[in-house]
């Protein structure tokens, strides 16, 4: 009966109910959680096809958006319209009556899956979704290669700036959960982008992106440059940490930007605020805030105008960001898919809230390939950067590989 589908009230047990309806849907879906938020959301669109928009942020549907690194053809994004959307408090039960009616009629002549089962499920439906590694992606003498290649370059004047990538493809262990592995990522980053998305037949992936690309709610738009990496260590990290220049500089790079990107549409009014050090996972970042507010500039489209100008951002392609993204289009020698392209809700509640895709895994067959990238200026040291990608790893992997509580 309906009534007992929901036999517990644990934020696991609804994570597991809402991956059951996305997944047996036969369409695309996303479950994400805000940073500083404790509403987990989902959008649902149980057509088979994956749907394409442009990006007329301002003028879309609400729904859940996603765009790979590279610019595609027709210059559009994956949509996942929120037909269906569904949200609670984590930490507050919940009972089966109060599910939207669309779940109770999807779920009415199901049995409640297994986490067993739902692994199961999950791994056979990404059986058919398109992988982007290559054996160079996983190689680390090819990743030195393109590190000491970036430096060449900007040693000679025609990059400021680079980000190479890399991936590590780990197994998915039987005991997986992904209920409990989305939880336990929430519960760890709170500062984060928690994520999950599912389009059938491209891809399946899971994240906690720490970097915001454009936020617009009511007349406020908010960006914010994220750079520069150093292991978080001891009890108050915050407290003991010291940058070095070169991760001054390159954290400055990103922020000049951003600023030059609010000269090229003549855009004067605007507040910034920082560069401060902020936690995110096991790493600390340098990061800038910058507020506008749209009615009084003048830029009621600004969210569509800066998702423009600003992807791909510098931090994770580099600068000048033309020659940048030709060098990593030239050598970098794998597709990153959607890693450090964007994903995020839109005109949902009110807001719209777009995020790097970067902390991310791609999910597929029985196996998770994990993303990283390390900022390239002319003071790097490929045995470095190598390590700062290993600990970017980690921040997912580690929970994907954690045995189920």
């Amino acid at each position: 009966m309906l009534t007992n589908v929901v036999t517990t009230n644990t934020n696991t047990a609804i994570l597991e109910l809402l991956l059951q309806l996305g997944l047996t849907s036969g369409g695309s879906f996303a479950i994400w959680r805000k940073p500083k938020s404790n509403t987990v959301e989902i959008a649902l669109n149980d057509t088979p096809e994956p749907v394409k928009v442009t990006l007329s942020i301002e003028s879309l549907e609400p729904g859940f958006i996603v765009h790979p690194f590279a610019d595609q053809e027709d210059k559009k994004a994956y949509f996942i319209k929120a037909n269906k959307y569904f949200s609670f408090e984590l930490d507050k039960p919940l009972a089966t009556d109060e599910l939207p009616e669309w779940a109770k009629v999807q779920l009415y002549n199901q049995e409640r899956l297994s986490p067993e089962e739902i692994r199961e499920l999950l791994i056979n439906q990404t059986l058919i979704s398109k992988t982007q590694t290559s054996k160079l992606s996983e190689d680390r003498d090819h990743f030195f290669q393109l590190v000491n290649g970036g430096i060449k370059a900007i040693q000679e004047n025609q990059l400021e700036k680079v980000v190479p990538a890399r991936t590590k493809t780990i197994l998915i262990p039987a005991d997986f959960n992904l209920g409990c592995t989305l939880l336990s990522m929430m519960e760890a980053y709170p500062n984060a982008f928690i994520n999950f998305f599912h389009l059938p037949h491209v891809g399946t992936w899971i994240g906690a992106s720490p970097e915001t690309l454009i936020e617009t709610r009511g007349e406020i738009f908010t960006t914010m440059s994220l750079a520069g990496t150093q292991k978080a260590t001891g009890d108050n990290p915050l407290k003991s940490v010291a940058w070095t220049q070169k991760e001054i500089e390159e954290q400055a790079l990103v922020s000049r930007y951003i600023v030059s990107c609010f000269k090229k549409i003549r855009l004067r009014e605007y507040e910034e605020h920082g560069p401060k050090t902020v936690v995110a996972g096991n790493l600390l970042h340098l990061r800038s805030d910058f507020r506008i507010n749209m009615q009084e500039t003048g830029f009621p489209e600004l969210g569509s105008i800066m998702l423009d100008l600003l992807h791909p951002t510098s931090a994770v392609c580099g600068m000048p960001r033309r020659e940048a993204h030709d060098f990593l289009q030239e050598f970098e020698g794998f597709d990153r898919s959607f890693f450090s392209g964007f994903i995020g809700p839109v005109n949902i509640q009110g807001s719209t809230s777009i995020y790097v895709n970067l902390r991310t895994a791609s999910l597929h067959d029985n196996k998770a390939t994990l993303y990283a990238g390390a900022g390239v200026t002319e003071d790097s040291d490929p045995e470095k950067e190598w390590e700062e990608t290993e600990l970017k790893c980690q921040i997912i992997g580690k929970f994907i590989q954690k045995p189920s509580a």
